[in-house]
């Protein structure tokens, strides 16, 4: 039974005194009643007044707000979990668009960036490869005694915006499968594989807390991630393994190669794909077309980039009938080459072989003195209904390229999804002049509302992983899913697109607002399970309403129970 689960109200706990005040998963500081504080030893321990979590959650967030910077935030707010996991949870929960921009994208960043830094206490498993021969040893004494659900592992070589940062482990990622699905956090263990780091910065830092030694790779990085994975299938068949910021050369390489071994996921790939897929398919409902009917520009081809693109090619091979070479005919990939064609040999990688266009069909098109095509002459030439940016070159679609853009296309659907903000392709209030409102738009960071020239505001979408990737991943975990299928991502992406309020007002936000993250992910686990129990990939037989009865069982919620001292209970 969980400690923490709200569905009992009556837990038997065998801590007392300091032990239980400094359990984050027990404690409730001064929310502990008469009653508790004298069977636990805690009536001299605490001050006198009993609070109701409400009082906690307006003390705790007095206290945030006395932070100055969202760096300074993000760490109380850490410390705050290691202190109380209850109070933590549910108080992002209350402020959930306000803070989530400090517990994730774009203040996780600077706060991963500092880790060696701002490090207090261990959180997860910390692997390294100097250490690989006790790895199954060392795996099992965290799990010892856990039902783990759901595992999300890192080698830290691509954080988002800053690149390698050697050891840096993802708890802000497993608390967003918390806080927006409802997965229990003690279900869950964030997983760092250090094989250490080019990073110059981090070898010369006196206080770096991971390996001191050049990123490992090739055959022995290999091996020791393939290790890990073995130790996951053997010890947690059921759960989701979920890969988080891997380099370009191992992400799509990994996930393809464990994706039918295991339930394998990759937010970077997989999870950016979906919500964009989502967002696109809601906005040829306003235009009332056909996902096979645009021309796709995706600007940045790195590990996010690509997935977009097969997300949107295998969505349009789903939805729409038609074979995989002619939904690839549909897209046009840029990267810092200028458009992928043949004539780059050598500098295309192997991933992207499917995507190339052919030299001849660009004949007379100018280029650059390496032979390269901008941005800007394959908007002349193709006429794009869509553009994506996943290049975080800031500033990228300018005023020339979104008016190029907009002269061929009644409702240009440009979507700028880099992060952070400072780095997004292009401000979507400009892109909303220069269109003169025509412009679909969704951000990958949160944007205030861009003016209509109608007076109205036009609010700018957040097409943001968290709001598809934790229900991605409950739907997995509720079925018990042999595997995450592209059926089953593509279900849970047409969820959330059926939730789009521009639906019923085309000139209304192409997602929902983050506020409604919960509920929405919610409703796409339920998507995502029933399309694994109806393809028979899920270990589970559930049918009808059985399926979201089991979901809301499942849910965490950050709720206080009852607890009575029990010297067999649990600690």
């Amino acid at each position: 039974m969980s400690i923490l689960s709200n569905k009992k109200k009556v837990f038997h706990v065998a801590l007392r005194g300091e032990s239980i005040l400094t359990n984050p998963h027990f404690n409730k500081g001064t929310a502990f009643t008469i009653n508790e504080r004298k069977q636990f030893g805690l009536v001299g321990r605490l001050p006198y007044q009993v609070n109701t979590l409400d009082e906690q959650c307006q003390r705790a967030y007095d206290q945030l707000l006395s932070r100055d910077t969202p760096l300074r935030k993000n760490s109380f707010l850490q410390s705050l979990k290691e202190q109380n996991s209850v109070l933590f949870y549910q108080l992002i929960l209350r402020h959930l668009k306000e803070l989530m921009p400090i517990v994730y994208t774009p203040t996780e960043a600077d706060a991963i960036a500092n880790y060696s830094h701002l490090f207090r206490r261990s959180e997860g498993l910390y692997l390294t490869l100097d250490n690989q021969d006790s790895m199954e040893e060392d795996f099992l004494e965290q799990i010892r005694g856990r039902d783990i659900d759901l595992i999300v592992c890192s080698d830290a070589e691509a954080i988002l915006g800053i690149g390698d940062q050697g050891v840096g482990i993802s708890t802000a990622k497993s608390a967003i499968y918390t806080l927006l699905a409802g997965i229990d956090p003690m279900k869950s263990l964030p997983v760092v594989l250090d094989v250490g780091t080019d990073n110059e910065t981090l070898l010369t830092d006196l206080v770096y807390v991971g390996w001191r030694h050049e990123r490992v790779r090739g055959e022995a990085y290999d091996q020791f991630v393939d290790k890990f994975i073995q130790l996951v299938r053997k010890h947690l068949p059921h759960s989701l393994l979920h890969f988080e910021d891997f380099g370009v050369t191992n992400a799509q390489r990994l996930l393809e190669l464990y994706r039918d071994k295991h339930a394998v996921f990759n937010d970077d790939i997989q999870g950016t794909g979906a919500v964009t897929l989502a967002a696109v398919m809601s906005a040829v409902g306003v235009t009332k077309s056909t996902l096979a009917e645009q021309r796709y520009i995706i600007y940045g081809a790195g590990s996010a980039g690509l997935g977009i693109a097969r997300q949107l090619r295998d969505g349009i091979v789903q939805i729409d009938g038609i074979s995989v070479d002619e939904a690839n005919e549909r897209f046009y990939l840029i990267d810092k080459h200028g458009l992928i064609k043949e004539s780059l040999g050598d500098l295309i990688r192997p991933m992207l072989r499917e995507f190339v266009r052919s030299d001849k069909e660009w004949e007379g098109i100018p280029t650059n003195d390496k032979g390269e095509i901008a941005l800007l002459e394959v908007v002349k030439k193709i006429r794009p209904t869509v553009l994506i940016g996943s290049s975080t070159n800031a500033g990228a679609f300018t005023e020339e390229v979104v008016r190029e853009m907009a002269k061929g296309v009644d409702r240009p659907i440009i979507l700028p999804l880099s992060n952070p903000s400072r780095l997004v392709e292009v401000d979507p209030a400009k892109a909303n002049e220069w269109t003169n409102g025509k412009a679909l738009l969704a951000t990958g960071s949160p944007f205030p509302p861009a003016r209509m020239p109608t007076g109205k505001d036009y609010i700018i979408a957040e097409c943001n992983n968290a709001l598809i990737y934790p229900g991605l991943g409950f739907g997995a975990v509720l079925a018990k899913a042999r595997s995450l299928s592209d059926s089953m991502i593509l279900a849970g992406a047409q969820r959330l697109a059926s939730l789009s309020p521009a639906l019923k007002d085309p000139d209304d936000a192409l997602l929902p607002d983050f506020s409604d993250a919960p509920s929405v992910n919610f409703e796409i686990a339920i998507a995502v399970a029933e399309k694994a129990i109806a393809e028979g990939t899920s270990n589970v037989d559930w049918g009808g309403e059985e399926v979201r009865a089991r979901g809301k069982e499942m849910q965490w919620l950050p709720i206080y129970g009852e607890y009575v001292y029990d010297e067999n209970g649990e600690c």
